[in-house]
């Protein structure tokens, strides 16, 4: 089962990650420690990720983009239409997943460690 598109619900420990085939099937949803982030992206053939905005996601975009993924990251105001039901980790991520996919959603622009350091000072 090829996994095209993974949306991935970042926090300070436990992450979730949703991944779709290219005809939409769900083929997992389930949580990674921290520790296991890498090895798990490592596993998987290059394929399209969504990440919420925040500071630590320019990060991982950077480390996943490394394994050859393909990272987009939406801000959290175009990701809440998408959320089918209650607030969980696990809804946010299925949430992220279908609305990186879709063709008018607009993307931050992945920021490098200098371009951080420097919006800290200000």
């Amino acid at each position: 089962m090829q996994v095209t598109t993974i949306g991935l619900d970042i926090a300070k420990n436990v992450f979730q990650v949703h991944g779709i085939t290219h005809d939409g099937t769900v083929a997992f949803n389930r949580s990674l420690r921290r520790a296991q982030m890498f090895s798990f992206f490592e596993r998987l053939e290059p394929c399209l990720i969504g990440m919420e905005v925040c500071g630590s996601s320019h990060y991982w975009a950077r480390e996943l983009s490394k394994l050859g993924h393909e990272v987009r990251l939406i801000a959290l105001v175009y990701v809440k239409p998408y959320v089918k039901r209650g607030k969980s980790d696990a809804a946010d991520a299925a949430a992220i997943c279908e609305a990186v996919t879709r063709p008018t959603m607009r993307f931050v622009e992945i920021k490098s460690p200098e371009q951080q350091a420097i919006l800290s000072l200000h």
